[in-house]
């Protein structure tokens, strides 16, 4: 049997490809769309992508289930959950009729070559979520390996039982979620402590809220250590313990489960935008369109064009720009060029397509010359910000967690995540300056950007919460 985890940082998400080396067919399982890279490990393995499957309608990507299904694979989904969460895309194949397809309720198995997958329904973060028992028939062994867990089970915390609610909107779901969650933990009783645990994120992921770094792990060691397994003493306990201090879900996550139950767009191939003039860039309307400005930034608030996002291209761009930019906005990068792939393929997966163009950002200073509007963002010193303070010149907006800033916060600021901002723009004190801050500064340079886009007029707090607390201590709550 040949295995891989493919793994992608900055969504801390994993595909698993699991092949039959006798037979050369595969499967993929939870793949994202721009399925290019999984093939070329199939290839260079000599296997062929021959079945794709999911193990529920994922929040933080779009799918890539799709993407194979139109190349001829099989596809094995869930046909577990309630009416909402039922995949309403596989009698729409381009070009008219249905995908081939399996859906799969508890207990069902199948096949991809020798190797066996055994579907389990292990709902609670979802209705219709699905685990995968793995048994390599082709190898001798009649037992499961190892379970492909999905968003039910991670090295060290369970999934969040809460995103049908607090990021899909349906009002309600998340304490039944919970208790439908608990009921789940007790079904790891049915299965053997040596089972190798395969999850669907680690650590960096908004779907739990403790996920440990380590790829992998066993039942047995989950089960002596897991906080949220040995939370599940009591219902009650369980479903107090799962549910407080989950972290804001990002804007985006809402839109990711609409169109991953609907059917994500075919993309076909990775989109490869054309490279646009200072003239083109600098007639651009900041507030009409989105345009990414990847630069660092001490660069960015130098001076930008007028309403462009700040997203550097680190491991945060995909939340950050999932979270600020717009599903009806044309797409505009400002980026190193060797990087053009690396940010459209950030984009593509949480469902961005209109990737319109990009510019050279070694050569912004001919933006500039080419007559564009430039803002420049300050940013001030604990001191300064302390006395703008006591001047009462601003208004305080601190844009981390609900937890960190329930921990301790500027006495007279106002919370909402940056990940939540864009939805929340009408709680923001309107009518006068906002100093802007999170905890170590990048955050808040983030939601500066998004602020200032949006009409107002901001100041980031260089060093954010953390230098405040070192320096300011009298003005914390």
């Amino acid at each position: 049997m040949f295995f891989r985890m493919i793994y992608e940082e900055k969504l801390a998400q994993a595909a698993y490809l699991i092949g039959c080396q006798r037979t050369g067919e595969a499967i993929i399982v939870d793949p994202q769309r721009d399925i290019d890279r999984y093939e070329r490990i199939a290839k260079a393995e000599g296997l062929r992508i021959t079945g794709a499957t999911e193990t529920h309608i994922h929040a933080d990507f779009l799918s890539g289930v799709r993407e194979f299904a139109e190349r001829g694979a099989t596809v094995y989904l869930s046909g577990e959950g309630d009416a909402n969460w039922k995949y309403e895309w596989l009698g729409s194949k381009v070009g008219g009729g249905e995908y081939e397809h399996q859906l799969l309720h508890d207990g069902d198995k199948f096949r991809v070559g020798n190797i066996e997958l055994k579907a389990v329904h292990t709902p609670g973060h979802t209705p219709e979520h699905m685990s995968f028992l793995v048994t390599d028939f082709g190898g001798g062994a009649t037992e499961p390996m190892g379970a492909i867990t999905g968003d039910f089970l991670f090295v060290g915390d369970l999934g969040r039982p809460d995103l049908l609610e607090s990021a899909a909107g349906k009002a309600g779901a998340s304490d039944p979620s919970a208790r439908a969650l608990y009921k789940t933990v007790q079904r790891l009783n049915e299965w053997p402590d040596y089972l190798q645990i395969w999850p669907g994120h680690g650590a960096g992921s908004a779907c739990g809220k403790a996920l440990g770094a380590v790829p992998q792990s066993t039942l047995g060691y989950e089960k002596r250590f897991n906080a949220a397994i040995l939370a599940a003493a009591t219902e009650e306990a369980f479903v107090k313990f799962i549910l407080e201090g989950q972290p804001e879900p990002p804007m985006y996550f809402a839109r990711m489960k609409r169109d991953n139950r609907l059917g994500p767009p075919v993309l076909g191939s990775v989109p490869k935008p054309r490279e646009l003039s200072a003239q083109e860039m600098a007639a651009l309307d900041g507030t009409k369109c989105a345009i990414v400005d990847a630069r660092a930034w001490d660069l960015y608030r130098a001076g930008h064009i007028a309403g462009s996002l700040s997203h550097p291209i680190n491991k945060s761009f995909p939340t950050d720009a999932g979270s600020m930019i717009r599903e009806s906005e044309d797409i505009y990068l400002i980026i190193d060029p060797a990087r053009v792939d690396e940010g459209v393929r950030d984009l593509i997966r949480i469902g961005f397509d209109k990737i319109i163009g990009y510019f050279d950002a070694t050569k912004f200073t001919e933006i500039v010359s080419a007559g564009a509007k430039i803002n420049t963002t300050p940013e001030v010193s604990v001191a300064e910000a302390r006395a703008m303070i006591d001047r009462k010149e601003v208004a305080v907006l601190d844009v981390r967690r609900a937890t960190e800033f329930a921990a301790g916060h500027i006495d007279c600021a106002k919370n909402i995540a940056h990940t939540r901002l864009d939805g929340r723009l009408d709680e923001v004190p309107a009518g006068t300056p906002l100093l802007v801050q999170c905890q170590g500064g990048w955050r808040s340079a983030r939601a500066c950007a998004l602020l200032e886009k949006h009409g107002h007029t901001v100041t980031n707090l260089a060093g954010g919460f953390a230098a405040w607390a070192k320096q300011a201590p009298a003005g914390l709550k």
